[in-house]
């Protein structure tokens, strides 16, 4: 069986394999078939969930009652990572930090956070958010090893390893916003 389709069988089952024999077809995967963003950017657009990381941080480590969300539009330079309940619950609340990415080489995504905070449901046509600014103090990037419509692998700028699949059945504009019209955009505030 090749390396992606081991890797993804491994994901939808946690702990049927080591982090030793996940990080091996990992490996397998980025050599076989490297990404590269100046062909693939629409493919990364998409919210992803995270499904496995090398991490020892227990906000990077995959539960069944967790959902830990990436959305990603790099076309409006727009970017969020989201945990929340999974389930019904997950949209009620969540802790969420939104960033502006930008594609700077083959497989490199420069990442400056920007704000961070609490996420509640929509009421009455508004997201309730308390959400503040985020000082980053030092550069923060994300290199895009392999991407395909359903699977991606990063490797962040801390050394870990991150293996995510794709959501279809979420929008990125559920959790980013709509873009504006051309027409809102240049017309301001209204009166």
């Amino acid at each position: 069986m090749p390396f992606r389709e081991q890797l993804l069988d491994a994901l939808e089952r946690p702990g049927c394999l080591s982090d030793d024999s996940l990080l091996t077809l990992i490996k397998g995967l980025e050599q076989e078939a490297p990404a590269d963003l100046g062909r693939q950017l629409e493919q990364l657009t998409g919210v992803w969930e995270l499904r496995w990381s090398s991490s020892k941080l227990p906000y990077l480590k995959v539960a069944a009652w967790l959902e830990n969300l990436q959305v990603l539009v790099p076309q409006r330079a727009q970017a969020m990572n989201l945990l929340r309940l999974a389930g019904p619950l997950g949209p009620l609340a969540a802790i969420g930090v939104q960033a502006r990415i930008a594609v700077t080489g083959g497989q490199r995504v420069s990442v400056t956070f920007e704000r961070g905070g609490w996420r509640g449901p929509e009421l009455a046509g508004r997201r309730l958010e308390l959400f503040r600014a985020v000082q980053q103090g030092f550069p923060a990037w994300l290199d895009v090893t392999f991407l395909d419509d359903r699977l991606r692998i990063s490797r962040g700028n801390a050394g870990t390893v991150f293996a995510l699949v794709r959501r279809p059945d979420l929008d990125p504009d559920m959790f980013l916003g709509a873009p504006a019209t051309e027409a809102e955009a240049t017309s301001g505030p209204s009166q």
